[in-house]
């Protein structure tokens, strides 16, 4: 495996749908959420607001299985190829990018945020 270059023990990862191409996602991961990664074929990030690992899918169902990890050139990004189950965003967009920098939504809901996530505010 090449080094990477994490910054605060953290690499951003970028995501995409492996056949669309589009962006489902941003987030982070730290070593152990990339090895848990590449051994279990499913997406693993650190969450910086809980800090702690979480396996993408573990509350919604809504997994992603990763089928391949793209390093860029300075080894400080990472790009996860994936097979998105559902949607890959809490607010219940297929991706996080459902909006301009106007606010205009540009994509539907493809779930109800407040029946999958019944506990959590707002």
């Amino acid at each position: 495996m090449l080094p990477l270059h994490y910054v605060d023990s953290l690499v951003p990862v970028v995501v995409i749908d492996r056949n669309s191409r589009d962006v489902l996602m941003v987030a982070y991961a730290n070593e152990d959420a990339v090895k848990l990664t590449r051994k279990t074929g499913y997406a693993h990030y650190f969450s910086r607001s809980r800090k702690k690992l979480w396996k993408k899918g573990e509350e919604s169902g809504h997994f992603q299985r990763v089928f391949r990890i793209l390093v860029d050139c300075d080894e400080d990004c990472l790009l996860y190829e994936v097979e998105q189950t559902g949607a890959a965003c809490h607010t219940g967009h297929r991706s996080c990018f459902y909006r301009t920098i106007d606010g205009e939504v540009v994509a539907e809901r493809v779930f109800d945020p407040a029946k999958v996530y019944p506990n959590k505010p707002g």
